[in-house]
């Protein structure tokens, strides 16, 4: 899952002078700081501040509204169903998800 839009690091890269930014893989972006021959991975200090400051990208938005979807479907139909069986897969869909917001730390 991406935590970081190519948008806000492309924002950065342009007010600090830093340039040609690539994804080398997944959430880790690699440009040319100012005066410099060689690519650097963006600090990951940046990334924290960039996230701090821009919030969840769509994606991880997405995935939050349908865990939160999912859990109030599940508690009407374990109610109505006398049941607890919704409530148990609501759970586990609820933890991936949760799993996959976390940030990795570099």
């Amino acid at each position: 899952m991406k935590h970081y839009s190519i948008e806000w690091i492309e924002e950065w890269c342009q007010e600090n002078g830093w340039t040609d930014l690539f994804v080398e893989r997944r959430n880790n972006y690699w440009a040319f700081p100012p005066m410099a021959v060689m690519p650097e991975p963006i600090p990951p200090k940046v990334l924290n501040v960039i996230k701090a400051q821009k919030g969840l990208t769509a994606e991880e938005r997405w995935l939050s509204i349908s865990a939160v979807v999912t859990t109030i479907a599940a508690v009407v139909s374990s109610y109505l169903l006398k049941c607890p069986m919704p409530l148990v897969l609501a759970f586990a869909f609820d933890a991936v998800t949760m799993a996959q917001l976390e940030v990795e730390d570099i």
